[in-house]
């Protein structure tokens, strides 16, 4: 009861802090800087109480305190600070001019802050935004307004290889938590002006920056208009992740399968932005959002296009045959068994039943017990910290499978098929929709315990139906195969030759939709 209290004293304080702010006008856009010094440093003071890594500078020029430097401790280069900052200040300045504006609007911003991104706020919230936005801010004694020199030096990840996302062949670099760094990632790679960053903020709190990156020209117009709507009507107090925007704008958020694809590759996400997608790049999170995705976008992977299209080809179809066993292996294995004996050879009907001779429970609920056996061993593989992790989920997965056969708990053949089906779901390239395809297994399981190879067809139609009414950003996610086919099946259950991709996804790209320009095939006579 008495921490109860406390927390909502706490609570009642922090909110009165804020109401207090509000009251007197103080985060108001209209709230302006004032002209004198000392009043300025009072209300940011007020306005970042109990801030301890808010700094307030003071700069005494012939004994005169002139100017006020504030910043956050952690976010800015200290270094560029004492060299582009404080010195030109401290020995340059002179009191007879502090207190001209002009001089401090062009003076100090032009000639002697060696900072190449600088801007003059002159409300109270802009310099705000400013100094938490890993901005130093400079206020003047008699001046009307603060300058805000950008010196972003917090700690940040180096560029790696994404782990997520693993290939033989292709780029080596990932997206990493920096906003600035993922979009300079996609300006080394496209020397061009046609790419255009978007930025946003979103978090009432958070204020988390937000760029909607596109190629103009590639872009779908309707698309781009779709994104940017449907991000600005975004309402919450924080976002800390790129799912968080995702949960906001995706077409069907109770659907399992995604119509948003996620990535933390640049190759992917710049083969995306040529294609005529939309990137999303947030804040914080090397996870970088685009759209439109399709189901047939879900199945390739970034190396489907950095080997030979003869290989890649049938590799896709093996991936395709995969995705279908990590769905309907279980189920099948059920309904034939139960329902279905005569389907199966006379010698394996056999060797099954003498399998399941010593087995205590019924094939559907055998099968649900080792598929949640197998997902418990898996989600815990990927908690544990790397070095334990491996080690508990194989030999977690060998020795409770062994122990369990032996003690005659399950059979050996629905471990044999469990198995199967694990390998299977990690072929598909995308995680999230995989994580589909081990949902869908457990419904698939009681339909085919309860009604054999019939209850199979039934959900199978009704997924079937379910891919045919999703839309991703108003694009069929069964596209291109439905509705329109024909050229579009180039890139999707095989990958053509790159001189034969000529124009891009019909539905997706804008007005220049030309990839490559015909009578591009390779002729070894010429």
């Amino acid at each position: 009861m008495v921490r109860f209290r406390v927390r909502k004293l706490i609570t009642s304080l922090g909110q009165n802090r804020v109401k207090e702010l509000e009251d007197t006008n103080v985060l108001s856009s209209d709230k302006k800087v004032s002209h004198d010094l000392a009043e300025n440093e009072k209300i940011f003071k007020d306005i970042f109480q109990n801030c301890s890594d808010i700094v307030f500078r003071p700069i005494s020029i012939h004994g005169h305190t002139q100017l006020l430097l504030i910043y956050v401790d952690g976010l800015i280069d200290t270094k560029v600070l004492d060299e582009a900052v404080l010195k030109p200040l401290m020995f340059q300045g002179n009191p007879q001019e502090l207190g001209n504006i002009t001089w401090f609007g062009q003076m100090v911003k032009d000639q002697m802050i060696a900072v190449a991104q600088t801007k003059i706020a002159s409300t109270v919230n802009e310099v705000v935004q400013g100094i938490v936005g890993a901005n130093i801010a400079i206020l003047v004694e008699n001046g009307n307004d603060a300058l805000l020199a950008d010196i972003k030096g917090a700690a940040a990840r180096s560029i790696e290889e994404p782990t997520s996302e693993p290939v033989i062949r292709g780029g080596r670099e990932g997206f990493t938590e920096g906003l600035r760094t993922n979009t300079s990632l996609l300006r080394k790679r496209m020397k061009s002006p046609r790419l255009k960053m978007e930025p946003l903020l979103v978090g009432k709190i958070t204020q988390t920056d937000i760029v909607i990156s596109y190629i103009e020209g590639i872009v779908n117009d309707s698309i781009l208009a779709e994104v940017r709507e449907r991000i600005k009507r975004i309402k919450i107090d924080g976002v800390l992740e790129s799912g968080y925007i995702e949960e906001f704008i995706e077409d069907a958020p109770f659907s399992p399968f995604p119509t948003i694809q996620n990535t933390e590759r640049v190759d992917v996400v710049m083969a995306g932005l040529l294609e005529g997608k939309v990137a999303i790049l947030t804040d914080g999170t090397p996870f970088v959002l685009l759209v439109p995705f399709t189901f047939y976008g879900g199945l390739q992977a970034a190396e489907d296009y950095y080997e030979r299209f003869i290989f890649m080809s049938m590799i896709r179809w093996i991936r395709f045959l995969l995705f279908n066993v990590a769905l309907f292996l279980p189920s099948f294995y059920v309904a034939i068994t139960v329902f279905h004996p005569e389907m199966m050879p006379q010698s394996l009907l056999i060797s099954f039943a003498a399998a399941r001779e010593t087995s205590p429970f019924p094939t559907a609920v055998e099968a649900f017990l080792m598929e949640l056996t197998f997902e418990s061993l898996r989600e815990a593989g990927v908690r544990l910290p790397k070095p334990v992790g491996s080690a508990v989920s194989i030999v977690g997965a060998l020795v409770i499978g062994q122990a369990a056969v032996s003690a005659g708990i399950v059979s050996a053949p629905i471990v044999i098929v469990v198995a199967g089906t694990g390998i299977a779901s990690f072929a598909i390239p995308r995680y999230n929709l995989g994580l589909a395809y081990r949902l869908l297994r457990f419904p698939l399981l009681i339909l085919a315990g309860t009604l054999g190879l019939f209850g199979i067809s039934m959900g199978f139609l009704t997924i079937l139906l379910h891919l045919t009414s999703l839309r991703s950003f108003g694009v069929p996610y069964l596209s291109p195969l439905k509705p329109h086919g024909g050229k579009g099946v180039k890139d999707t259950l095989w990958r053509a030759p790159r001189w034969m991709l000529h124009v891009l996804p019909r539905l997706i790209a804008g007005k220049d939709s030309v990839r490559v320009p015909k009578g591009q095939k390779p002729d070894p006579e010429r």
